[in-house]
């Protein structure tokens, strides 16, 4: 079982185990010396997001990946997506990005694709960390600096040139994209598509963008902005009376959306549209779209409509991705924003979503509330429990009981999904039910169950 890595990456608070000095050092250390079975001399390409930890965790995790014997180069502040783009267009052995996506900005982390431009593998992650146990086990304060706030030689210099390359690729992605005289607004979330966005919309033209929230400061990343709030746009978009809203989160894998009524679209949504318009272009491979166990019944009920079938994967885009390979899915995502275009891109892609629903709406002449407006989703709430510990929750009576009373009293009507974060210290209790009373009371039943066992 895996310690270190969860559904994303390494994540932790900077500056704090596995994220402080030594420890950072040695998983550049472990990365090396793992990309050194298949190459004498491993190119290393990382960027990062905007949190104000993130230089000095460059460069503290290039000091180990240069004692490994890697080659680094630096991409500066760009998308998770990018950074997955370059590895497999550029050659890279990996690709490293530096950023705790949607966490505060005090967390940090480290997510690591391999060559193919995909994440890692369980079974790989597993291994590299058996090799961080043991470089964190064998260090020395002569091996390693003994510098817990992070500060460490700097890292190599940033090559402008990759941004460009992604913004090429983006632009590939839509050919003949006319944004029609549209107003449209974008929430950057102060986070990586700050360094993108700006440009790649300046490019396309034909539309008044206004552009918010891309002056990051390292600390107010997805504060009251982004993906995480994405009522924020939404209302912008009421009051400047803009035809769509678009929001990123902070390394910007994921993107939400508000249509020109200032109502929210969330990931379900645009499955939804994209699902439709891939089938009526005959290019939904048989028909399937996978999701999550986290979408919404109605996402499900509307796709069969259309003559599509939904399948459902374990929450994370590594897992959505995993299936979709194995039964050549051509989309597949998640509610909250993740979206996967096989073959077009090997992750979630905020940016890639933008444009290629934009290009949806623009093909159909028709508005975004009119491409979903069928979708009628079941009542759902998630509610978020900080946990001292993951104890294995069929493990603890009280939590069980109020489970089994949920799905009982709900059976066909409902649905009870209880998990815990893969980046982060909680337990997710989402329900889904015809009625609104009855999900919320369960709801708050296993909650309060979960808190007073393992509750903070």
């Amino acid at each position: 079982m895996k310690k270190l890595f969860g559904t994303d990456g390494i994540r932790s608070i900077a500056g704090q185990y596995p994220l402080d000095a030594a420890s950072v050092h040695a998983i550049g250390l472990a990365l090396a010396h793992t990309l050194s079975a298949d190459s004498a001399s491993p190119r290393v390409l990382f960027g990062m997001d905007t949190r104000e930890s993130g230089p000095a965790i460059a460069a503290q995790l290039t000091s180990g990946l240069l004692a490994g014997g890697a080659t680094v180069e630096s991409a500066g502040v760009i998308t998770t997506p990018a950074i997955a783009y370059l590895t497999r267009a550029h050659g890279f052995a990996a690709g490293i990005v530096i950023s705790a996506s949607h966490n505060p900005w005090q967390d940090n982390g480290i997510k690591v694709f391999g060559p193919d431009g995909f994440k890692l593998p369980d079974a790989t992650e597993l291994a590299i960390e058996e090799e961080i146990f043991k470089r964190i086990e064998s260090s020395t304060s002569a091996a390693v600096p003994n510098d817990t706030t992070l500060a460490s030689p700097s890292a190599p210099p940033v090559n402008e040139a990759d941004r460009a390359d992604y913004v090429r690729f983006l632009l590939a992605s839509v050919p003949g994209l006319s944004l029609d005289n549209r107003r449209i607004l974008i929430d950057c979330a102060n986070g990586a598509a700050s360094a993108v966005a700006p440009e790649l919309f300046a490019l396309i033209g034909g539309a008044e963008v206004i552009i918010t929230h891309a002056s990051p400061d390292g600390r107010n990343i997805n504060e009251n902005c982004g993906a995480l709030h994405p009522e924020i746009v939404a209302a912008q978009v009421r009051h400047q009376k803009a035809d769509l809203g678009i929001t990123f989160d902070g390394d910007a894998d994921r993107a939400l959306f508000a249509d020109e009524h200032g109502r929210v679209v969330n990931g379900d949504a645009v499955l939804l549209l994209a699902a439709r318009d891939l089938q009526a272009r005959d290019l939904l491979t048989n028909s399937t779209v996978v999701a999550t166990t986290m979408s919404n019944m109605g996402l499900e009920a509307a796709l069969k409509r259309s003559g599509i079938q939904m399948l459902r994967a374990a929450v994370g885009d590594k897992y959505v991705l995993e299936q979709m390979l194995s039964t050549n899915a051509a989309l597949g995502g998640e509610q909250s924003g993740h979206i996967i275009f096989s073959g077009r891109s090997t992750t979630g892609d905020g940016l890639l979503t933008a444009l290629l629903l934009l290009d949806i709406v623009q093909r159909s002449g028709k508005s975004l509330s009119e491409l979903v407006a069928d979708l009628k989703v079941f009542p759902q709430v998630i509610v978020n429990v900080k946990v001292r510990e993951k104890k294995p929750l069929e493990t603890i009576p009280a939590v069980v009981a109020a489970i089994a009373a949920a799905e009982s009293e709900l059976a066909e009507t409902g649905r009870v999904v209880i998990r815990y974060s893969g980046t982060e210290a909680l337990a997710r209790v989402m329900i889904e039910a015809e009625s609104e009373p009855v999900m919320r009371r369960h709801a708050d039943t296993i909650a309060g169950a979960i808190r007073t066992e393992l509750g903070i």
